[in-house]
């Protein structure tokens, strides 16, 4: 492709992009196509002769699209928000572009620099000191920064094991290591725990789902009674399920006491609420932490993938890491950072390009107003819900998510969100929360209203009826066929054991007359 017909090309994307805009929200939510559909409409082998990219595109058009789930429509409310903000797709874009590997320093020294500054610029993340021995660096997911320090923390407890019990090998002390997190923590601590082949302790959280110092430091007497070895533990601000936040200085106490432990909060999606003043309360104890992760794709306008990990001692993260062959060795070995001993992948996108543009464009000020925006729209659906006695919030609405049920109807729950993903005017996500099953309700899409807030409220209140509708029906049928059985049920035992139904018989049988 030369660079005239590259223009075209970007042109005809753009313009694209700009009409799915203008049409999303007029479309539905989401897709009935059911798995591997593709392959029913794309070729098994790629073609010997090349396509027009007109073509291209509107095969993508006609073909993928309709198995895309439409994320950016004010109607998705599952999950959690993903960022798609125009000028961190065009750092992407950008990105893409210079095809930059920046596995070192001298392989792109820009590359490397701007991921430092970058890290840096959200200055109120950081709880380590100016010329201390922290630093920030950008992880492809918060999965892969969970890994990253249960590795580090892992090969720090190893070591100290050595020196203390030489006569020991490794494994002997790898089978005893054992990593603490709470119930509602996100799957990706238990995928580390997984790789790392160590034990993983889930400890029950009190009834606002928070875990407490106490309920953690219970479980880590338990067992070292049992001869266990603690060496982690991962606190989450945000959970998956309801959004709520450990108390980190409770946690930081009791992990302090272990030499061992290397505490680690997983806070992708509530950590991009820390941009603002008034949620800096969920910090307090953040001096004992080791290690800090979140997501800006989640709530920040940067578009996936990006995760933020800050580390207090950035020696400790590397020594399980590095990575030193002859061909990426370069002359600045003591004075620059190679972001490959900090990660798992070698070779690194350019990922801070997208940070730095979005920072710059928007302001602090824009992106806390958006956060802001979406924890007042929450609040509002959450008094939507409120308002209508069948249904009833089981959360604390601190965020941009409100689970609700209702009230005391678990099925009905089900039926309801089934009737309501049914229809693909809306999208919402289920969570089991302390047993009760929910209904996740989260403000996901940029440039929300309280009108959007209404109208997504009314969708669910149509189906409601569909679903109280629909419960009653099977309700009828149900007595129906309980009446039937208990017929049929008589009538066999009257064919099978007449005396049963029949006491004359009975009297009868037993030489007695009538």
């Amino acid at each position: 492709m030369d660079l005239k017909t590259f223009h075209e090309c970007t042109i005809q994307v753009v313009n694209y992009v700009m009409n799915y805009f203008k049409i999303v929200k007029d479309i539905p939510v989401s897709h009935v196509v059911k798995p591997f559909y593709l392959r029913e409409f794309l070729p098994e082998e790629a073609p010997l002769k090349p396509a027009k990219f007109a073509q291209i595109l509107e095969d993508f058009e006609r073909k993928i699209m309709p198995g895309i789930t439409h994320w950016q429509h004010p109607q998705f409310h599952g999950y959690f928000p993903s960022g798609s903000s125009h000028v961190s797709a065009l750092a992407d874009f950008l990105s893409g572009l210079l095809g930059v590997q920046g596995f070192s320093w001298e392989a792109s020294p820009s590359c490397t620099e701007l991921e430092l500054i970058a890290m840096g610029l959200p200055g109120d993340f950081l709880f380590h000191a100016d010329m201390s021995q922290g630093g920030g660096v950008i992880q492809n997911s918060s999965s892969e920064a969970i890994l990253v320090c249960m590795l580090a923390a892992r090969a720090q407890a190893l070591k100290d094991l050595r020196i203390k019990f030489p006569e020991k090998d490794d494994g002997a002390h790898l089978i005893k290591l054992v990593a603490y997190t709470s119930e509602e923590a996100s799957a990706s601590v238990e995928k580390a725990a997984v790789i790392c082949m160590v034990k993983l302790r889930k400890v029950e959280s009190d009834r606002k789902c928070e875990l407490q110092g106490h309920q953690l430091q219970k479980i880590i007497s338990e067992d070292i009674m049992f001869g266990l070895i603690p060496f982690f533990v991962c606190a989450t601000l945000g959970t998956v399920a309801c959004a709520s936040s450990d108390n980190l200085d409770s946690l930081g106490l009791v992990a302090k006491k272990q030499r061992l432990i290397w505490f680690h909060v997983d806070a992708s999606y509530a950590g991009n609420a820390l941009i603002c003043p008034e949620f800096r309360t969920l910090l307090k104890g953040v001096d004992n932490v080791d290690s800090f992760n979140m997501n800006p794709y989640m709530w920040m306008n940067v578009t996936y993938d990006c995760t933020c990990l800050w580390v207090k001692d950035r020696f400790n993260l590397q020594e399980g890491l590095v990575d030193d062959p002859l061909d990426v060795m370069h002359k600045h070995p003591d004075q620059a950072v190679d972001y490959r001993h900090w990660s798992i992948s070698v070779s690194r996108r350019m990922r801070s390009l997208k940070i730095w543009f979005t920072l710059m464009y928007h302001g602090i000020e824009a992106l806390q107003a958006h956060i802001r925006n979406h924890c007042k729209l929450a609040k509002y659906f959450e008094g939507l819900v409120k308002s209508d006695a069948r249904f009833e919030v089981t959360n604390d609405v601190r965020c941009g998510l409100v689970c609700f049920r209702m009230r005391e109807q678990e099925q009905m729950t089900r039926e309801l969100l089934e009737q309501c993903n049914s229809s693909r005017e809306i999208l919402m996500t289920p969570a089991l929360v302390k047993g009760q099953y929910v209904i996740r309700f989260s403000v996901n899409a940029p440039h929300l209203t309280e009108s959007d807030m209404n109208t997504s409220w009314d969708i669910i209140l149509k189906y409601t009826d569909v679903a109280i509708a629909q419960q009653a029906k099977l309700h009828s049928t149900d007595k129906v066929y309980t009446r039937l059985s208990a017929f049929r049920l008589k009538w066999l035992r009257s064919m099978g054991e007449p005396e049963y139904f029949n006491t004359g018989i009975a009297k009868c049988r037993q030489g007695d007359t009538f």
